[in-house]
């Protein structure tokens, strides 16, 4: 029995619509940013690496950050220790560097990896630490608002990003390969730390001039009132990410990511999108619609003109 097919006409109209952005991209540099619960299964990890791999395959310079945190809580659950996190970011003690290294490095990065093979994609596995890829010092102790009011928070083994020396993405990019990055890096000593995939995903965008940063997530996107999936904020600038921080709007995992999206536009990246993986397609309906499926993030709204509205959404 043959497959049943779109019909030609439907077919032939979705090329036509995505003919402007295969133009305008093609050539450029997009940092793709997924967590770890991505991975959890295979189906959504071929799902997101067959969307990748046709950004790949038109001439979109891909580069994929995973992170692993869940990967991470269940492991370190599975040895007797509970997962701790301050404002949306994990402490990571001695031990929990030791199942940082495993998954991150290990489960995730070797699942991602074996998909694309699959796929017949040209996948290169790299961590922080390659090739001093991304050079980071221990975070000192910090005074954050708790619950009871201000606390000193140790978060252990966690990096702060100081340099990033994106030469060996370059070297694999321009070489037609597809970068897979573990946010697990090092200092200058050779210590390894962890640090949040968020913003390594930021700060390597920034580093490759990237025309993207994209950051796929269990939500829909950017969301007025976190407890409402029906309050998506499709379109917002750095202003208003501010006001819906200041307003209480962004909790938990969201304020490590407003904070690498500041990053991300502040240091020269056009554009950032915050999109759902769980949507069939999310990935190329975002980059090659004008509707979009998720949260557009712009620097400035005001500098951005009525006609350019839709092309920024690609």
């Amino acid at each position: 029995m043959r497959a049943v097919r779109e019909p030609s006409s439907v077919v032939a109209a979705a090329l036509r619509r995505s003919l402007p952005y295969l133009r305008l991209f093609r050539g450029k540099t997009f940092v793709i940013k997924a967590g770890g619960a991505v991975f959890s299964h295979d189906e959504t990890t071929r799902s997101l690496m067959e969307q990748v791999g046709l950004l790949h395959q038109v001439g979109i310079r891909s580069v994929v950050v995973h992170g692993g945190g869940k990967q991470s809580t269940e492991l370190a659950h599975s040895l007797g220790a509970e997962a701790r996190f301050v404002h949306g970011r994990r402490v990571t003690a001695a031990k929990d560097l030791e199942v940082a290294a495993m998954t991150l490095n290990g489960t995730v990065n070797a699942r991602l990896l074996s998909s694309c093979r699959k796929l017949g994609l040209p996948a290169v596995g790299v961590s922080g630490v390659d090739a001093g890829l991304i050079l980071a010092r221990r975070r000192p102790p910090v005074t954050v608002e708790g619950d009871e009011g201000k606390e000193t928070v140790d978060y252990g083994f966690v990096g702060d990003i100081e340099e990033v020396n994106p030469g060996l993405l370059e070297d694999l990019l321009d070489n037609g390969h597809l970068p897979v990055v573990s946010p697990l890096s090092a200092d200058t000593e050779g210590r390894l730390l962890n640090i949040n995939a968020d913003t390594v995903a930021a700060a390597l965008a920034v580093a490759l001039d990237a025309e993207k940063l994209i950051l796929m997530t269990g939500a829909a996107g950017v969301l007025a009132d976190a407890n409402r999936a029906a309050s998506l904020v499709p379109y917002i600038d750095l202003a208003g990410l501010d006001q819906l921080r200041r307003d209480g709007s962004l909790t938990y995992g969201m304020l490590p990511k407003a904070t690498a999206i500041e990053s991300a536009l502040n240091g020269g990246v056009r554009r950032v999108h915050v999109i759902s993986y769980h949507l069939d397609d999310s990935l190329l309906t975002e980059v090659f619609t004008n509707e979009g499926c998720g949260t557009l993030i712009v620097p400035d709204k005001g500098a951005v003109s009525r006609a350019g509205l839709e092309a920024l959404k690609g």
